[in-house]
């Protein structure tokens, strides 16, 4: 695990680049969320980040995600969760509430049974459709020709909010070569926007990790997902 010092210089460093971008792009670097992905870290690297001032935190694994809500609620930290990973419908009722935004959707069945869950605790559920952008056959996501068609399905559902776009770009050398991907999903978000969907609002696009975060704040990401840029290199073996 790194030391507090050197995630404290890599925060530092990935908001500088992320700042960079934006303003490239003309835009405000406010408005892009900067996700700590702190999936096989441990809690202690979260709390070297949380020092630091970062507060919002991605999470793949359902069980992981849960133990580590428990472990920083017992200590009354205030930070914000998101699921970034592949969820089941089975494991809906251990997040529904827990978490602020869930990125992963990519199915009426399981936006149906988030919604079922929700009903249940009398919370709303915002979430991201999830595309494969790359079509990529490792990947999980709704093709983009399917996506609106799985935005209006959605809509109907009285306890979940359509709050935009997420992907995993393929994983290249060259960031560039992802730049077309996160033009589609720009494009595609505003295209959805503009139908002017009950109950859909579009706002948020969650695209670029650390291998290519500032390409996609440059073609419009409002949410970048970066862990071994903060937290060094994973040790999967823990």
């Amino acid at each position: 695990m790194l030391s507090k010092e050197e995630i404290f210089q890599n925060l530092a460093e990935v908001k500088e680049k992320i700042a960079a971008a934006a303003k490239r792009a003309g835009r405000n670097p406010e408005d892009v969320k900067l996700v700590a992905v702190s999936k096989t870290y441990p809690v202690e690297a979260i709390e070297y980040a949380m020092e630091e001032g970062t507060v919002i935190f991605g999470e793949n694994k359902v069980q992981e995600l849960t133990g580590k809500i428990d472990y920083f609620e017992a200590k009354n930290c205030q930070n914000e969760w998101h699921l970034i990973g592949h969820l089941q419908t089975n494991k809906c009722k251990y997040i529904v509430g827990r978490t602020a935004l869930i990125h992963s959707v990519d199915s009426f069945k399981l936006a149906e049974a988030i919604d079922k869950e929700a009903a249940k605790k009398d919370v709303i559920c915002d979430i991201l459709i999830e595309l494969n952008i790359g079509d990529e056959d490792s990947k999980f996501g709704c093709r983009p020709e399917d996506c609106e068609a799985l935005v209006r399905d959605i809509s109907i559902l009285k306890n979940v909010r359509v709050k935009g776009l997420m992907c995993v770009a393929p994983f290249v050398e060259n960031p560039e070569e992802n730049r077309m991907f996160f033009r589609q999903m720009k494009n595609l978000t505003v295209d959805i926007a503009n139908k002017n969907i009950d109950n859909v609002s579009m706002c948020e696009i969650s695209m670029g990790m650390t291998g290519d975060y500032e390409v996609a704040i440059e073609e419009g990401a409002t949410i970048v997902r970066v862990g071994t840029g903060i937290f060094g290199k994973r040790n999967y073996m823990i």
